[in-house]
């Protein structure tokens, strides 16, 4: 089986669309989380997850843009609470319902393959930052509280792998705000009958994207960040 995996949309539908289009045949897609945020296309993204009936966990953006409120409003920089203000007056209410009922947390079986899913970590889903070089000390503690073969972070926006005796830990990326110095959108796939994990990287319109968030009048910085993926 072959199964797609992304995170951290944020809005971003030129990189989504990309990415789809680059992924080539798969037989599922998995979500992990913060489809709103920071871009132009909110509601757009939001169409195109919930209709396809894609499995998808809740981020931090989200339960935010959702009107949850179960973080804060001090937790999020000055910028984002201005995103997340304007993605609300963006979306119906069916949208924004939409976004309340995603669970934080998925446990998942393909082929025999167990996956579990959060947007922070299985302690923390909303808010835990896991960074690579946390993987040392967390990987056998998230493979072992979950009993599964693969276990799927997003939040930080830095694609990793982290391959052990007992499963594999990783972290697909961001699709629409990528924070590791490359631009292009990333995602990863998930091969259930070979147990591989590839991650991948596409690139899209970013000069639309951006330019769309400017329209929007959304902060310039989630604009100009595009283009150097920082």
């Amino acid at each position: 089986m072959r199964i797609l995996v992304i995170s951290d949309i944020h809005g971003n539908l030129d990189a989504l669309k990309s990415v789809f289009s680059d992924a080539g045949d798969y037989d599922t897609v998995i979500c992990a989380g913060d489809i709103t945020g920071y871009g132009a296309y909110p509601a757009e993204c939001i169409q195109l997850i919930s209709l396809a009936k894609f499995y998808t966990v809740r981020g931090n953006h989200d339960d935010a843009v959702g009107e949850l409120c179960s973080l804060d409003n001090d937790w999020f920089h000055d910028e984002a609470r201005i995103s997340i203000d304007i993605h609300r007056n963006l979306l119906i209410e069916k949208e924004k319902s939409w976004l309340r009922n995603l669970p934080l947390t998925l446990n998942l079986e393909f082929n025999n393959r167990k996956i579990s899913v959060f947007h922070g970590s299985p302690t923390q889903p909303l808010t835990s930052y896991v960074y690579p070089h946390d993987m040392e000390n967390y990987a056998h503690l998230y493979l072992g509280h979950t009993a599964s073969d693969y276990v799927v972070l997003g939040h930080t926006h830095i694609p990793y792998i982290v391959h052990r005796a007992d499963g594999t830990v990783f972290n697909p990326g961001s699709v629409g705000q990528p924070r590791d110095g490359d631009p292009r959108a990333s995602y990863a796939i998930i091969e259930t009958i070979e147990y591989r994990v590839e991650l991948k990287r596409v690139e899209y319109d970013v000069k639309a994207a951006s330019t769309a968030i400017k329209d929007r009048g959304l902060p310039k910085r989630f604009a100009e960040r595009l283009y150097v993926g920082l």
